[in-house]
């Protein structure tokens, strides 16, 4: 099977240089639907789904290579070089950020720029870092998870979205989650929110964005500050979009502060 076909690729705009739209735990390609076409006329645009997620191919998920987020981060690398890729804009969601980072430390010459959406390293604070969540919280998320994969779904969704007096975003997420296989949700969800990653922020040669929303309960504010600090010439914007999903409940924010650091 074609790395495009297994991973859901859609190619769509005109532009000589492309760039890549990677969602998070729990989505697909579609959380990009309100941001990725205004970027289709100076650039080809590729989206895609992680394997496990949305119209990817169920059959190539394998528990042993996506344990760690280098699996998926070589998926992203096997598209881009099979799209025959360089000096790509690389722009992702949440723990789709992160696997940005580790595919272009694993391939240099793949991205030019990178933005990061709603970013983590680590979910979990230790010693003066703050994550969020305590070790013990972040145990009980994931047997919770674990026991109740639709409960879950329906309680966290519209945490994580938040913007509470907007119902129709929670439900969404809901939806989102509810439809990923849940023995493929419960491991895509111990792999992002076991892992730290905070040792390859300062590995980074390239220009860095780093969106941060000004409330976020999974992401706190002081985790773009510490991404900020440890990455060179990273840009920070703090973003008045609350919540986790800045691309669905912020679009216009979100496309205003990706523009202006791609086009100044």
């Amino acid at each position: 099977m074609s790395v495009l076909k297994r991973n859901n690729v859609t190619i769509k705009g005109t532009g000589e240089n492309m760039i890549f739209f990677a969602h998070g735990f729990g989505c697909d390609q579609n959380m990009w639907r309100y941001v990725s076409p205004v970027f289709e006329e100076k650039y080809t645009t590729v989206l895609f789904d992680h394997v496990g997620a949305g119209n990817s191919d169920l059959s190539s998920y394998s528990f042993t290579k996506y344990n760690q987020l280098e699996g998926y981060a070589e998926d992203i690398v096997e598209i881009a070089k099979e799209l025959k890729v360089s000096n790509a804009v690389f722009v992702g969601h949440s723990v789709g950020a992160i696997i940005g980072l580790i595919a272009a430390k694993m391939s240099p010459e793949l991205f030019g720029k990178l933005v990061l959406v709603s970013p983590s390293p680590s979910y979990i604070n230790n010693e003066d870092y703050i994550g969020g969540f305590s070790r013990p919280e972040i145990d009980e998320l994931l047997e919770s998870l674990n026991d109740n994969h639709l409960g879950w779904s329906a309680t966290m969704a519209p945490v994580i979205m938040g913007n509470p007096d907007r119902e129709e975003l929670g439900k969404e997420l809901t939806n989102s989650f509810c439809k990923t296989d849940p023995e493929i949700a419960k491991h895509f969800a111990r792999t992002t929110f076991l892992t730290d990653k905070r040792d390859i922020l300062e590995d980074s040669k390239v220009p860095v964005l780093i969106l941060q929303c000004s409330s976020d309960v999974i992401a706190p504010v002081e985790v773009g500050h510490y991404m900020h600090k440890k990455m060179t010439g990273s840009q920070l914007v703090i973003m008045k979009a609350t919540g986790h999903c800045p691309n669905l409940s912020a679009p216009e924010e979100t496309i205003e502060a990706i523009s202006d650091f791609l086009y100044d």
